[in-house]
């Protein structure tokens, strides 16, 4: 398979995850302020969801304009991404329709914490096809920005048997930490 259809199927997927969620927002039934306040923090986290799918779409560009060439640990790692990621809708609507509960933030928790696992794991993969001199390993290192944000995932998971919004608030913590895209790949693609 060529590497230009891994990226197209991964972006359609993303888009149709990207669709999903914004179809699941309510219209307010009144035309007021209050009621639109009511729905602020479904939207807000919806934002929060849309930033980190963006965000992983951004860093699978980067990840994929890095690679040369596609095996099939590579396909079935990247589907493995996907599937993680097209959990989000779910949780998000989920989480969104309870945000005070444990369950939905832990479960929602869990998936974006599954989704940096499976990220990881399609990066080893990638390095671990390009042998000795990786240009890919070479732009990650040590990988600390993906260890802090398993992290912050883990604790926010048990965050939400505390309070949830702990665990809201480390969400945030870690779509802060990749809103630029990665510095370490991006320095080392070409234009």
């Amino acid at each position: 398979m060529s590497k230009g259809r891994l990226e197209a199927f991964s972006d359609g997927v993303i888009a149709i995850l990207v669709t999903i969620m914004v179809l699941e927002l309510k219209v307010p039934h009144e035309a007021d302020w209050a009621a639109f306040r009511d729905v602020l923090p479904t939207l807000a986290l919806y934002a929060l969801s849309f930033v980190l799918v963006a965000i992983y779409w951004n860093n699978h560009h980067h990840l994929f304009h890095m690679t040369t060439r596609i095996n099939g640990r590579i396909l079935w790692a990247n589907n493995h991404l996907l599937f993680w990621l097209s959990l989000i809708p779910f949780t998000t609507a989920w989480h969104g329709a309870h945000l005070r509960a444990t369950p939905p933030a832990a479960v929602y928790g869990g998936v974006l914490f599954m989704s940096g696992i499976a990220y990881t794991i399609l990066q080893n993969a990638i390095i671990r096809d390009q042998g000795e001199g990786s240009p890919l390993k070479a732009a990650v290192g040590r990988d600390a920005k993906g260890l802090a944000s398993a992290f912050c995932y883990a604790a926010a998971i048990g965050g939400a048997f505390l309070r949830p919004w702990i665990s809201d608030a480390l969400f945030v913590v870690v779509a802060a930490m990749w809103f630029v895209p990665d510095r370490r790949v991006e320095s080392r693609v070409g234009p």
